[in-house]
C-alpha cells in the first residue's frame, strides 16, 4: 500500500453557511464540493447532515459536517463518523489491496463505499481513529460542476436546516 497524498480530514461544524463563509471568505479555499444526505454512507445511520469539501492548493481537502440533529459541536460526543483522517491511494485496485492487507493483518474494514466521486474504505488505527482510504472516481469536468453546485446545496440545506 502507498499511501500517495491527504484527501481528506474531516470535522464537525455548527453551521455549514458559517462554516463556508470562514473557509472560502476568510481562508481562500475553494468550496469545491457539497454533499446533503438523510444516512450515512457507510453504516447507514439516520444522520440528516451537509457534508462541505473545501480545496487547497495540492488538490487536497479538508472536510466538514454540518449535522441537523446535532447543533452543538461537542468534541467528547462526537460521532466517529463525522471526524476522520482520510487518506488517497493511486486507484480502486490500489484500494481493493489495501482493503486485503488490512483484513489479513486482523483489521475491520468497512466498504468499499462508493460516494459518486471517490471510493472508500473504513476503519480504525489502534488508538480508535477513524481511518479512510479513498480513490478518485471523477470524471472530466465534474469538480467543476461540483463546486459550481456547491452554493445552491449550502443555501438550501440551511433553509430545511432551519426548518426542522
Amino acid at each position: 500500500m502507498q499511501v500517495q497524498k491527504l484527501n481528506h480530514v474531516a470535522y464537525r461544524c455548527r453551521d455549514a453557511a458559517e462554516t463556508t463563509q470562514f473557509y472560502r471568505d476568510v481562508l481562500g479555499l475553494k468550496l469545491a464540493h457539497v454533499i446533503t444526505q438523510d444516512r450515512v454512507p457507510s453504516t447507514q445511520e439516520l444522520a440528516p447532515h451537509c457534508h462541505l469539501f473545501f480545496e487547497m492548493a495540492d488538490g487536497s481537502w479538508v472536510a466538514f459536517f454540518d449535522l441537523a440533529n446535532e447543533p452543538v459541536v461537542d468534541q467528547q460526543t462526537n460521532s466517529d463518523w463525522a471526524q476522520h483522517l482520510a487518506l488517497e491511494v493511486t486507484s480502486i485496485e490500489a484500494l481493493g489491496t489495501a482493503q486485503e492487507n488490512l483484513t489479513a493483518h486482523g483489521v475491520d474494514v468497512l466498504g468499499p463505499v462508493d460516494h459518486g466521486f471517490i471510493r472508500s474504505i473504513y476503519f480504525y488505527d489502534p488508538s480508535g481513529h477513524r481511518l479512510e482510504l479513498t480513490a478518485r472516481t471523477t470524471e472530466p469536468g465534474d469538480l467543476e460542476r461540483f463546486a459550481a453546485e456547491a452554493p445552491d446545496l449550502i443555501a438550501n440545506w440551511t433553509a430545511q436546516k432551519a426548518a426542522s
